[in-house]
């Protein structure tokens, strides 16, 4: 759609937000003013720079003319100087008419200071000089030039026979003169140079116009720019120009002919006025735009602070009713009659009636349940003359649709800005769900007593290093009232400490100690086992810590009576030791005849050798010596069978359950001789190893004797079932250290050549009262069982596999080792050894 400018200029205006509308209005004055200003600017430093162009100009032009009448006026005398130096080389004119000519010429040109005759070796003929020269000017007659002096030009002159000007340096007693060598030649002949010297200032005073020196400053200048004659104007520093063209002095320069660029005339005009920058209408506008335009930024400024100011208000008003509307806590206020005059939107979700429905009410109000009214009315009455509690007070709410809840009112006075109250501000809370908690709460209180009341098992708390009891249940008080005397000898007793520890002995108490109140861990508890004379109990004690409601630290001690428990683990020992020892009967009642056997032939050797000595005595063929000799082998005989008793005695003698530090060698020593009575009766070969420097065990040696000895005789009873050749039939028993969840243990292994464990009774292996021989009771393995777990011991059966095929049976059954037994170093092991 094509608009015109103006349309479209609307439209762009109208679809600003009002703040950058705004914000336009305010710039475009000041845009405005700004352009004005520019263009002042601009005019008057067009016609600033047209002016100092004409001055240039005119100077250039009046340079020009000067240069011109000082270029004449040297030519004149140049001309004249030429002929009295043609006279000279002519010898029409001797020096005393050089002199007389000479002084004439100076005296009718001021600029000219001096003329000189000097021969073809730079010896001075003649000279004529004015009386302002100085001493170290003047040219005596006879002398020759000095080397420096004017000797450089003086051999120019001769080499260009042209006539040459020259510039002597200026010092603090002589000026800057100007010098003209004329060279004198005859017939080509160089025959010396006449030298005509000019005062620079002279030059200015007489040579420069006087029309010129009114209107500017003129000044001449050497080639280096040096100053040696007339005025000039200082520049001007460009750090105090106040506009961009405000140029320094207009100033131009040019080499004065014939001399050339060893000598520069310069012109530099004067200032007459300041001009059209320096008029006051040109200060006074800008002036005027400039505050203009100050006050147009001043007033923006304004503007855009009150636009902040509104901004933040409005900002702040927004956050504030925003927080209100999110607030969980109802709002409301009355005025001093008693009138609703604001509520928040949380107050009207409470109690379902809009923010119109409930503002500008009076009591009764739509929200007061009809039953509640008078109480809610005198309450009313009550916060309107301040005597509301700081605790606030607890109504009934009655919602739109009906419904009540639970809330709680607390009343505050509403004072407004300058200090006066002008109503009342209450916040309500909802407490429906707080109520509801609470009565929970109680009634989970109240079961949760109940509970405790009816435990068969004492529980008392009582903090620590203190005589107060905290709580005790129904049994507790049954058995010691109601003071803390009980639950401290409970803790005496069981061992645990009843009071704070000290610095000193901190690492002596358990792992609670030191632990902050509110932040207790769940540990396991200490326990003990008592027991207590006065009630005739054995008591299981278990203790704890535990932070108090009141942020003590308190001492919950648990008594179980395990009176019933403890006599029934007595009888089962008791059984189990019965048990132990009808085992080990049985085992020697089935190694019977590999006793008879084994004891027969030491008695039968003790029944030969005395029947050998009773023949020979009576015969009387029989010395001291072989008397001596058949007595010490027929004891040797006897102590044999002694032993075999003695063994076989202490393995089937009943006795108390001992644990003490025992060698594991012994042990195994012990068993074998036992069990090799059944090798040998059944043809087997045994085997034994025992690592050396293995440390004590902890154990009752009887029992691990047993164990040995019933897997032995197992091995053996399976090598003699499977019916192996003689070379396969051994069994091999090897004890060494091992590392069992990284902790040292003892390992018995018994490996045999029978035929192995069927997976059915590898099932049923411990099973009290199974065994798949004939004549077994079934109770071996589990006794066996039974003795090594009683020494935190595991035992297991596994089949030796070569192949696919069974080549025998392993059992192996280890015991854990007290660390502070274990050797430092542990030798290597020796190869096993096959005994006798």
């Amino acid at each position: 759609m094509n608009l015109p400018p103006v349309a479209r200029l609307r439209l762009w205006w109208r679809h600003l937000a009002p703040q950058r509308q705004d914000r336009f209005a305010v710039l475009a004055p000041l845009a405005a003013v700004l352009l004005f200003l520019a263009a002042i600017v601009a005019a008057f430093g067009y016609l600033r720079l047209e002016e100092i162009d004409r001055e240039q100009e005119a100077v250039k032009r009046d340079l020009e003319y000067t240069q011109q009448r000082l270029r004449l006026r040297l030519l004149e005398r140049q001309e004249q100087l030429m002929r009295i130096a043609r006279e000279v080389a002519n010898q029409e004119l001797d020096t005393e008419e050089f002199e007389s000519r000479a002084e004439a010429m100076v005296n009718q040109y001021p600029e000219l200071q001096g003329l000189t005759w000097i021969d073809g070796h730079q010896r001075i003929e003649a000279s004529y000089g004015t009386a302002s020269l100085s001493a170290s000017q003047l040219r005596t007659v006879g002398s020759t030039l000095k080397p420096g002096e004017t000797e450089s030009t003086y051999s120019l002159a001769r080499e260009l026979q042209q006539p040459i000007y020259s510039q002597n340096v200026a010092s603090t007693d002589a000026p800057a003169m100007l010098q003209l060598h004329i060279p004198l030649s005859d017939r080509a002949r160089f025959m010396g140079v006449v030298l005509a010297e000019y005062s620079v200032d002279g030059l200015y005073r007489y040579g420069v116009p006087a029309e010129v020196s009114a209107r500017y400053a003129i000044s001449f200048h050497d080639a280096m720019g040096g100053l040696l004659a007339g005025t000039s104007i200082p520049a001007r520093n460009p750090a105090t120009r106040l506009l961009p063209w405000d140029s320094p002095v207009n100033a131009y320069e040019v080499p004065v002919s014939p001399v050339g660029n060893g000598l520069v005339i310069r012109a530099q005009a004067y200032r007459t006025s300041l001009g059209v920058i320096g008029s006051g209408l040109f200060w006074l506008v800008t002036a005027l735009s400039v505050m203009t335009a100050w006050m147009l930024i001043a007033n923006w400024r304004h503007t855009r602070r009150r636009l902040q100011a509104q901004q933040a208000l409005l900002s702040e008003t927004s956050f504030r009713r925003a927080m209100e509307n999110s607030m969980l806590t109802g709002m409301r206020a009355l005025d001093l009659q008693g009138r609703i005059t604001y509520v928040n939107a949380a107050f009207c979700q409470m109690t379902g009636w809009s923010e119109s429905d409930l503002v500008g009410r009076t009591a009764p109000f739509p929200y007061w349940p009809e039953a509640d009214r008078d109480s809610l009315a005198s309450r009313l009455e009550e916060e309107l003359t301040g005597k509301t509690l700081p605790s606030g007070i607890q109504v009934r709410v009655k919602r739109r649709d009906g419904t009540l809840f639970d809330a709680r009112l607390y009343v505050s006075p509403l004072i407004d800005a300058r200090g006066v109250q002008t109503g009342w501000m209450t916040s309500m809370t909802d407490i429906t769900e707080p109520n509801r908690i609470r009565e929970q709460l109680s009634a989970s209180h109240e079961r949760f007593t109940t509970v405790l009341e009816a435990l068969d098992a004492s529980i008392s708390v009582a903090p620590l290093g203190s005589d107060e009891l905290l709580f005790a249940n129904k049994l507790y008080r049954q058995w010691f009232g109601t003071q803390a005397g009980g639950h401290l000898q409970l803790v005496a007793q069981a061992g645990v400490p009843v009071s704070l520890p000290s610095d000193e002995s901190l690492d002596d108490v358990d792992a609670f100690a030191g632990l902050p109140t509110d932040s207790l861990p769940d540990t396991e508890a200490e326990s003990a086992e008592i027991y207590l004379e006065e009630l005739g109990k054995w008591l299981e004690v278990r203790t704890r810590y535990l932070s108090w409601v009141d942020g003590r630290l308190a001492q919950m001690v648990i008594a179980t009576d395990i009176t019933a428990r403890r006599l029934a683990e007595e009888q089962s020992a008791a059984q189990i030791e019965r048990a132990q020892t009808a085992s080990r009967l049985i085992t020697m009642g089935e190694m019977a005849s590999s006793v008879a056997h084994e004891l027969n032939q030491p008695l039968t050797a003790i029944n030969n050798y005395c029947n050998g000595m009773v023949s020979r005595i009576k015969a009387q063929q029989i010395s001291e010596e072989d008397l001596l000799i058949a007595l010490e082998k027929t004891a040797r005989q006897a102590h044999r069978a002694g032993q075999i008793i003695q063994r076989i005695r202490s393995f089937v003698k009943r006795s108390e359950p001992n644990r003490a530090l025992s060698k594991i060698a012994g042990m195994v020593d012990e068993a074998v001789e036992l069990a090799e009575i059944e090798m040998r009766r059944r043809n087997v070969r045994l085997t034994h190893y025992t690592a050396p420097r293995m440390p004590e065990l902890l154990v009752d040696p009887i029992l691990i004797e047993q164990v040995l000895v019933n897997l032995l005789k197992n091995a053996a009873e399976s090598v003699d079932s499977a019916q192996r050749p003689t070379a396969q039939r051994s069994v091999k028993l090897r004890v060494a250290p091992k590392l069992v969840d990284s902790k040292p243990v003892i390992e018995f292994m018994v490996m045999d050549s029978g035929r192995g464990l069927a997976p059915e009774v590898m099932a049923r292996l411990y099973e009290a009262f199974h065994s798949t021989k004939a004549d077994g009771m079934g109770i071996g393995l589990s006794l066996c069982r039974s003795i090594v777990e009683s020494h935190q011991g595991r035992i297991k059966a596994e089949n030796i596999y070569n192949g696919t095929e069974v080549t025998g049976c392993c059992f192996s059954f280890w015991i854990p080792v007290t660390e502070s037994l274990l050797p430092k170093t542990q030798p290597p092991h020796r190869q096993p050894r096959t005994p006798g």
